[in-house]
């Protein structure tokens, strides 16, 4: 009989460890959590192997990110859509906010910029495209809202004039003073476009972005508790290897020969949108393409005009300097065309293979032409 109760926070903490054990047992790519501990021990054992911190806490990274994306969509299901779409522009890219807060904080401002434009190129061209394709060899055609994906690669653009305007006036030389006060100008009007963007889509015209699929709307086991928790928990471990990785990734790099903007632009990128890639894929399997790309250019764009800007703002308060919206001149071309490509592989509002492989095979040549050819100097 003494067993027979107990106390809320033992009731909470055992929810929360049937939830993760059942996701564990539901998705193998949880099973990677072993790598977290092995990790932390790693480093206090030897710091110095940073090849092997590099590839384990890569290999750490992405359960903790598919625990971070399922706990924030248990919770957005349960607080209704004004604030589930506000704690997915909040925790939506939690992952790659937490890096490029690690790498900010050590003064990496390459790695910064390459994980920001590499993560909006991977959203709108591999991810995009991987559903596409993976979608189209189930299906002879899918289709999808194109309203709502016209509005997001809208949003996309915006991002890239915004990004396009401070590294046009660094090429002129007006004066790191004037480009700081620039990019921080621009970073406070991406957030508020972001913000009315996410009240015009949730709330006074969200007929227009309706789903054209037929699917079931699928509601999360999770209780709101248990999703807090979990997000709190798994947030403070993405943290603690997000540290590491940081740490590891330049002497890492500079072995197999890397680049720092090759590693944020293809690795980062791919580490951090791992989960989402997942649910994409598998939705496109499922023919549900809309989710597919919804999650695909939302991601991006909310990259683009939530995650970059806040880390614009928050560099004057732990970077070494104040970081700007200056990207090197590549970084920019790739974003630009990874933008007209979303907006011309959505405009039919139809999906096929082919599409797909043409979408790949673009990001393929930026992947390609990065390694290779990489920036000259630290932008």
């Amino acid at each position: 009989m003494q067993n027979a109760r107990s106390t809320p926070g033992a009731s909470r903490l055992n929810a929360t460890r049937d939830a993760v054990i059942g996701e564990i047992r539901n998705a193998p790519l949880l099973s990677l959590l072993i790598f977290v501990p092995v990790v932390l021990i790693t480093e206090m054992v030897s710091p110095e192997a940073h090849t092997l911190l590099f590839f384990l806490s890569v290999l750490a990274i992405v359960p903790l990110a598919a625990l971070l994306s399922r706990a924030t969509e248990a919770v957005s299901t349960r607080t209704g859509d004004a604030v589930g779409g506000l704690l997915n522009a909040t925790l939506g890219n939690l992952t790659e906010l937490v890096i490029s807060l690690a790498a900010l904080q050590a003064g990496q401002y390459l790695l910064v910029k390459a994980s920001i434009a590499g993560a909006i190129v991977t959203n709108t061209l591999f991810m995009l495209g991987g559903s596409f394709l993976l979608g189209g060899l189930r299906y002879h055609v899918q289709e999808f809202n194109r309203v709502s994906a016209r509005f997001q690669a809208c949003l996309l653009f915006l991002a890239t004039v915004a990004v396009l305007v401070p590294s046009l006036v660094g090429n002129v030389d007006q004066g790191a003073a004037t480009l700081h006060k620039l990019s921080l100008g621009l970073a406070v009007i991406l957030i508020l476009v972001y913000a009315m963007g996410m009240l015009f889509s949730l709330k006074t015209h969200r007929e227009l972005f309706a789903s054209v699929s037929e699917a079931s709307e699928e509601h999360s086991s999770w209780s709101l508790a248990t999703s807090i928790t979990v997000l709190i928990v798994v947030t403070l471990f993405v943290a603690l290897i997000s540290e590491v990785f940081v740490r590891s990734v330049q002497a890492a790099a500079e072995g197999m020969g890397m680049t720092p903007a090759f590693v944020g632009f293809i690795v980062v990128a791919l580490v951090g949108a791992a989960a989402e890639m997942t649910t994409a894929f598998s939705a496109a399997r499922a023919n549900r393409l809309d989710l597919s790309v919804g999650i695909a250019l939302g991601s991006a764009s909310q990259i683009a005009l939530f995650v970059a800007p806040v880390l614009v703002i928050v560099s004057y308060f732990i970077g070494p300097e104040p970081m700007s919206l200056q990207f090197w001149p590549g970084a920019v071309a790739m974003m630009f065309i990874a933008t007209m490509a979303a907006a011309l592989l959505s405009n039919g509002g139809r999906g096929a293979w082919y599409v797909g492989v043409l979408a790949l095979a673009v990001y393929a040549i930026f992947g390609l032409t990065l390694f290779l050819l990489p920036p000259a100097s630290p932008s």
